[in-house]
């Protein structure tokens, strides 16, 4: 078992454990609630034990990943693009000029992009889908002869490749770099931690003490108070996870800023995209958080600023 999990750094199982006794701790809170509540607040309990289930199953899912290495967390991220991008693309009309640029970008552009983080070719991942892609599949859907709204179309189908494929990309090239100690994977971990904390935190911020809404059209649950609440409250968490970075506890934290900052983006503009749509969630696909892309939007925006930042800073 110990040589089973040889290339797993024992940070990681210290983290995960106390991952594992706060849902403990979240989910015995969420039964006490659900036991206790009365019926004006017994959605919203019921919301958050929703919200701790599928919590568990992510955690799961994610350790998993983590546990047999690097081939099964790209699959899992390629798994995430697909669905995300089948979100994106369900929610935006297509036309029968779509179909084979849409087919190429599922099951060509997302297996190419995630194959050329496995085999570490940097150089062109960074420009695989924003120049080969952004040229090859509207060309193609050219040939097509199908010219009505030809440009929304296209648009549509490149910006949620870009959002869904290559910037969600980036967390698991995180794999590629060349960092000292071998803490890639702990990397990565610090990442998702960030960004859901976030996520988290603002959501608990806003609850209680959220007044003023920043954008209510788009996202009403966003307001200032859960923003500098839950993103001070993720800021501390990431500072004080410097021990497993590359970075000083100062460094920690003001990229764990940048992080929080960039996910809270994230989240808005992908809000703003979908309600233009009509829709109050990207999917159903899970139970109390929506679809993939309602889990990974903050992600989408926060991967590739934080590679960036430890490819420039740290390799």
């Amino acid at each position: 078992m110990t040589q089973l999990f040889a290339h797993v750094p024992r940070e990681f199982f210290w983290l995960f454990g106390s991952l594992v006794a706060l849902l403990a701790i979240a989910s015995g809170v969420g039964w006490l609630l659900a036991r206790r509540a009365t019926d004006a607040k017994a959605a919203s309990v019921a919301n958050l034990v929703e919200r701790i289930n599928a919590w568990w199953v992510m955690v799961g899912i994610l350790a998993v990943a983590f546990l047999t290495g690097s081939t099964t967390t790209l699959v899992l991220f390629a798994l995430a693009s697909f669905f995300a991008l089948r979100e994106f693309i369900t929610l935006t009309p297509s036309r029968p000029g779509d179909h084979l640029p849409l087919f190429l970008s599922f099951f060509v552009i997302i297996p190419a992009q995630y194959s050329l983080i496995g085999t570490q070719q940097y150089g062109l991942f960074a420009i695989f889908i924003p120049v080969y892609a952004f040229l090859l599949l509207p060309s193609i859907a050219a040939m097509r002869s199908d010219i009505e709204d030809f440009l929304s179309r296209s648009a549509k189908q490149q910006w949620g490749l870009m959002v869904t494929v290559y910037c969600l990309s980036h967390a698991p090239a995180l794999l590629m770099l060349p960092l000292p100690g071998d803490r890639n994977a702990l990397l990565l971990f610090y990442l998702l931690l960030v960004v859901q904390m976030s996520d988290v935190m603002q959501y608990v911020f806003g609850k209680l003490f959220g007044r003023t809404k920043i954008a209510p059209a788009v996202s009403p649950s966003k307001t200032v108070a859960g923003f500098v609440g839950g993103g001070f409250a993720a800021t501390a968490i990431g500072g004080a996870m410097w021990w497993i970075t590359p970075f000083t506890p100062l460094q920690s934290a003001a990229i764990s800023a940048i992080i929080v900052v960039m996910g809270f983006l994230g989240g808005l503009t992908l809000s703003a995209v979908k309600r233009s749509l009509g829709a109050k969630d990207w999917g159903v696909m899970i139970e109390g958080h929506g679809g993939m892309l309602d889990r990974t939007d903050s992600i989408c925006f926060a991967a590739p600023v934080f590679f960036h930042v430890v490819r420039f800073f740290y390799t």
